[in-house]
């Protein structure tokens, strides 16, 4: 396959819409200020998309939505991963509708921090039924687990990856290892990464898209304009200004 080739395949989704005739206005969903835009307005994705906000503005939610409905777990795992151990997704994921690039991937694969203990129960499991070659997730720290992960095939070659808080268990360095594995994936123009974290490191990934969450909705923002990143420097430069009022 020719460099040329890979160069011009396109990025697995262009944009996600909402079938507005299927839309509950009752669910708690409908509340989150992000979520509210989307059913408004949709959301055309970069080839890469970085959303940032704070606890509880909604970025779990509508990374796991655009997950589901692209044909990936909820809990995480690729598409077509049908493992469960408590459902808790809203039903946001069904009122959407893609619009997928002809010629695009329909690889995708999803990990979110909070579910990963299942995923690699899960994973566990299938290596014990002889079905992979993985090493066992479980004798591994978190941070190991998820570095031993991303390091196999499944996050080789064109698709939809989606990581909803990788930092979780991620050093300094461990997450700048992670913002260069992304690089490297992201020279393929058949990669799309969709990516919520609380990490200004993950957030610096080069010529990623930047929305902000908040209670009004998710705006676009320059990386040295977010609050996450000024909060950060801010703090490294004097704890104190913070840790004053925690008294």
């Amino acid at each position: 396959m020719s460099k040329g080739w890979l160069e011009k395949t396109p990025v697995p989704l262009r944009r996600i819409s909402v079938r507005a005739d299927d839309v509950d206005h009752s669910h708690w969903v409908t509340s989150l200020g992000p979520v509210r835009q989307l059913l408004a307005d949709g959301l055309d994705l970069s080839p890469a998309t970085v959303l940032v906000g704070e606890n509880g503005t909604g970025k779990s939610t509508l990374v796991e939505a655009i997950a589901m409905a692209y044909g990936m777990n909820g809990e995480g795992g690729s598409t077509g991963a049908t493992h469960s151990t408590w459902v808790s997704e809203s039903p946001l994921w069904d009122w959407l509708t893609l619009t997928r690039s002809a010629g695009g991937s329909r690889w995708g694969y999803f990990v979110r921090a909070e579910t990963m203990h299942g995923l690699f129960t899960f994973l566990d499991r299938t290596r014990g039924e002889g079905y992979t070659r993985d090493p066992e997730f479980h004798q591994l720290s978190h941070g190991e687990a998820f570095q031993t992960l991303f390091d196999t095939t499944r996050f080789t070659g064109d698709g939809f990856y989606v990581l909803d808080e990788p930092e979780a268990g991620l050093s300094f360095t461990a997450q700048l290892r992670l913002v260069s594995e992304l690089m490297g994936m992201l020279e393929h123009s058949g990669v799309q990464v969709l990516i919520a974290t609380h990490s200004p490191i993950i957030a610096s990934l080069p010529g990623a898209t930047v929305l902000e969450l908040d209670a009004d909705g998710f705006h676009e923002r320059a990386w040295d304009d977010l609050d996450l990143v000024m909060h950060y420097r801010g703090f490294c430069e004097l704890p104190e200004r913070y840790l004053r009022h925690l008294r």
